[in-house]
């Protein structure tokens, strides 16, 4: 008995992008390794994508070049500038089954790459993220970069209740059929289009799946981290509002189930009780913001004046103290993210004049005051208006409209 040829099946495929500006020397020696790579230990059939992103030296010859080496490599010209508009013109004209980001210096071990495609083509998750914060994962990587990549995420996480763990490691990957959907709506083009991207996927219900990667820093890197810094918060901010609004509900996109004990906002957890209890969390929250602000007010004073290091120290410590007393302390109903932050910036203006006051009555009774002295008439006077705090939002802030009635 004979029987017929089986039949063919299909591999998925495979779409590296690797987005480049001004990378002539980088470009070169990236490649050599990545196809080896591929070659040697990659089991499904993959393409390269070379972005260039408006270079103004020899990248584009050289990219072209390479194209011409390596059988497996594509070059892509753009005449403007933005990882998110690489990434975003990439895959979106990609014919790959799963399309990946990687960045030219390689900083994150190649090990990692199969373990970030394979949930995707067997169907498990939607997209796939390195992580340099998971458990796991080695780093390498100098202190104040550590500590700015933990502040930002941990702000992800209070702001937006979101479960990945680092949004900014530059080593990704998506379905293509899926991430199609959200390109349309990303609006960022530069250094915030991951977390916006990664933001909106959870919030529509997809899957993201996170590989604890191998990652030394690029000494070379020329990464603007303060004003990086900036146009993510302002970016975290805007999401609020588009969540708030349901702009940034997307249709047509695969609906994953939720976890049967989470809840959306229980990122820090809920308990009900009465002042005693909201005496306790509020101090324990408080007592980490406070850490934290002595901490980023510290840093910040190393390149920015008094008043303005205060400032930024307050703004950053101010948002992870509201939402985290929105969900821990003051749980009741839900109150609204916006009103709340709205109103909790009102707080904070008064927190923020109080705390400057002292700043400069400090200065102006003493002439060369130590950096040690400063911390200290800056811990009073938080003490202060961290009572004060506690009443506006006791009283104002997290007063519901309307008590429910309860069982007794």
């Amino acid at each position: 008995m004979t029987t017929g040829p089986a039949a063919p099946t299909r591999t998925a495929t495979v779409d590296v992008v690797v987005p480049v500006f001004n990378e002539e020397r980088s470009l070169p020696g990236c490649l050599q390794v990545l196809d080896e790579f591929l070659t040697r230990t990659f089991p499904y059939p993959a393409t390269i994508t070379v972005v260039d992103n408006a270079s103004t030296d020899r990248t584009p010859e050289v990219a072209r070049a390479l194209a011409d080496r390596y059988e497996r490599v594509r070059v892509r010209r753009l005449e403007r500038k933005g990882r998110g508009l690489a990434l975003r013109e990439a895959w979106g004209a990609s014919d790959a089954d799963v399309v990946v980001y990687m960045d030219v210096d390689l900083s994150t071990g190649l090990d990692a790459l199969l373990p970030l495609v394979a949930p995707l083509v067997n169907g498990h998750s939607d997209l796939s993220i390195g992580s340099r914060l998971a458990p796991g994962a080695r780093t390498v990587r100098e202190p104040r970069r550590e500590f700015i990549s933990r502040a930002y995420n941990q702000l992800i996480r209070l702001l937006h209740g979101s479960r990945f763990s680092d949004a900014q490691c530059g080593f990704k990957a998506a379905r293509t059929d899926v991430v199609r959907a959200l390109l349309g709506h990303v609006r960022d083009e530069s250094w915030f289009f991951d977390t916006e991207l990664l933001l909106l996927a959870e919030h529509n219900g997809l899957r993201v799946h996170e590989v604890p990667v191998d990652w030394v820093e690029d000494v070379d890197s020329r990464v603007d981290v303060v004003g990086t810094a900036w146009d993510d918060l302002r970016g975290l901010l805007r999401m609020a509002r588009a969540k708030a609004s349901g702009q940034a509900r997307i249709g047509d996109l695969p609906r994953r189930p939720e976890p049967r004990a989470a809840h959306p906002d229980a990122v820090l957890g809920r308990r009900e009780g009465g002042l005693a209890w909201q005496l306790l969390s509020f101090a324990v929250v408080g007592g980490f913001s406070t850490l934290a602000n002595l901490v980023l007010y510290a840093v910040l004073r190393q390149w920015w004046p008094l008043l303005a290091a205060n400032l930024g120290a307050l703004v950053v410590t101010t948002l992870l103290n509201t939402e985290a007393n929105r969900r821990f302390t003051f749980p009741g109903p839900d109150t609204g993210r916006v009103r709340v932050h709205g109103q909790g910036l009102i707080v904070f203006g008064l927190y923020y004049l109080f705390t400057s006051a002292a700043l400069l009555v400090l200065h102006a009774c003493v002439a060369e005051p130590s950096r040690l002295l400063e911390l200290s008439v800056l811990l009073g006077s938080s003490g202060i208006g961290t009572a004060g705090r506690f009443v506006l939002l006791r009283r104002w802030i997290f007063q519901p409209t309307s008590a429910p009635e309860r069982d007794i």
